[in-house]
């Protein structure tokens, strides 16, 4: 195989990272029924998965092991994973860059029969011969989510911002009288690892989706010019500045303590996504009436007919070089999870909107405010993040740069660095 020199790179750091996760040992292929290996891309989705698992194996005796991969590790968990005899029969292929990559190994979905079940093919990816080699089997969306009480207790509606200048007006508020009214304005925005990504991720994906817009960009760029990184840089400062943890106290700031923060009525302001709406209902007991989410705005001319970002990382591919009674009995597992109670029900919870037949509706507020801006003619911002090449190393190398600017030890130009030439070099080394 073509990556076996990565692997052997990446076999150690797996090691310890399967320990991290709670790692079972792939299950030993039946010859009669076959088995299923899912390696999950998730860490918020590990316990459904695992309880989904359980409950598939008692009903139908069939095998079925979900391995989940550290946050920012799914690469190379994956390339490590795939290297052994019982490789992963079901796995994440996110992107067109992961496509180029893992494509070898794809099944062809195209005649299968949960093809049958989807509603749409929008969220599908397909090789160069037009197979399709992963479905998107459901999307997300992801803002600014709100806690429209405190926003009210501040003397704020969320009529009030419709722009990045009026975000930033009503947050300075708030950030100035924040021991008067008892919370802060926006949550950590943490670089723990657990934290990151939502900045590397999500908020990278502003500058990215304003550019290639642009410049009509539709497959993956080998450069990029990083002309809204300006505007990157505005949300950023904003949410470093208008928050109860600021500088080099982000640096080791977790996702947990962003979220406890809006859980617990301590920030008005949360950068997450639609898959937040379970915990922030179920773990915190939050009002559903009392959440919104607003767009990322971050100054670009016309953005007040901006909606959220919406799309999907959450593809499925096959391994095709697994046994024939493994390929057909994960075929069966997933058209199972898309189309019983049991597995739509999870689906709903943890996913929102699936695009299977049997779908049920999600009681997620999130993305009816989705739905609710696009029927108001606001642009959907899609997901231009999911061109970035070698992604995992590209956001580590952005991450490591916005410590550095936010810790003090370096000026904006360290974060244009990592993400124009970043994006080049790792272009080159995909494509080499």
């Amino acid at each position: 195989m073509k990556k076996t020199l990565a692997i052997l790179l990446a076999v150690v750091m797996a090691i310890t990272l399967f320990t991290a996760c709670g790692y079972k040992p792939a299950p030993t292929p039946d010859s009669k029924t076959g088995s299923v290996y899912y390696l999950n891309f998730k860490p918020e989705a590990d316990k459904a998965w695992q309880d989904l698992a359980k409950l598939y194996t008692e009903k139908t005796g069939v095998p079925v092991t979900v391995l989940t991969a550290a946050s920012g590790t799914y690469d190379q968990v994956l390339t490590a994973e795939m290297d052994k005899d019982a490789a992963p029969t079901m796995f994440q292929v996110g992107n067109a860059g992961a496509v180029k990559t893992w494509g070898e190994y794809c099944y062809d979905l195209t005649n299968t029969d949960i093809m049958k079940e989807m509603t749409t093919d929008a969220f599908n990816l397909k090789n160069e011969a037009g197979e399709t080699v992963s479905i998107g089997y459901c999307y997300e969306a992801f803002g600014i989510i709100v806690n429209k009480a405190l926003l009210k207790q501040a003397g704020y509606e969320l009529t009030d911002i419709t722009n990045f200048e009026s975000l930033k007006k009503v947050a300075d508020d708030i950030h100035s009288r924040a021991a008067e009214l008892g919370f802060d304005a926006f949550t950590s925005a943490g670089l723990d690892g657990s934290s990151s990504w939502r900045f590397s991720g999500h908020l990278a994906n502003m500058p990215l989706f304003y550019e290639f817009r642009d410049n009509g960009v539709t497959s993956q760029p080998a450069t990029i010019t990083g002309a809204y990184l300006d505007n990157y840089k505005n949300l950023w400062d904003l949410y470093t500045t208008d928050s109860a943890t600021t500088g080099a106290a982000l640096v080791s700031a977790t996702g947990d303590q962003a979220e406890a923060e809006l859980g617990e009525g301590k920030a008005v302001f949360y950068q997450n996504g639609s898959w937040e709406y379970s915990n922030l209902t179920s773990k915190f007991n939050m009002n559903p009436d009392d959440l919104a989410m607003i767009p990322i705005y971050c100054g670009v001319e016309g953005e007040e007919k901006a909606g959220l970002c919406c799309g999907t990382e959450n593809c499925w591919a096959v391994n095709k070089y697994a046994s024939e009674e493994d390929i057909k009995a994960t075929l069966e597992f997933m058209k199972w999870v898309v189309t019983s109670e049991e597995g739509t029900t999870m689906m709903a919870k943890e996913f929102g909107p699936i695009p299977f037949k049997s779908a049920k509706t999600p009681e997620n507020v999130f993305f009816a405010q989705a739905n609710d801006y696009t029927a108001n003619g606001n642009y959907v911002v899609t997901w231009a993040f999911n061109y970035t090449p070698a992604v995992d190393d590209w956001r580590a190398a952005v991450v490591d740069a916005l410590t550095q600017y936010t810790s003090g030890n370096a000026d904006w130009s360290v974060v244009k660095t990592a993400f124009v030439d970043g994006w080049a070099a790792q272009y080159a080394k995909e494509n080499s």
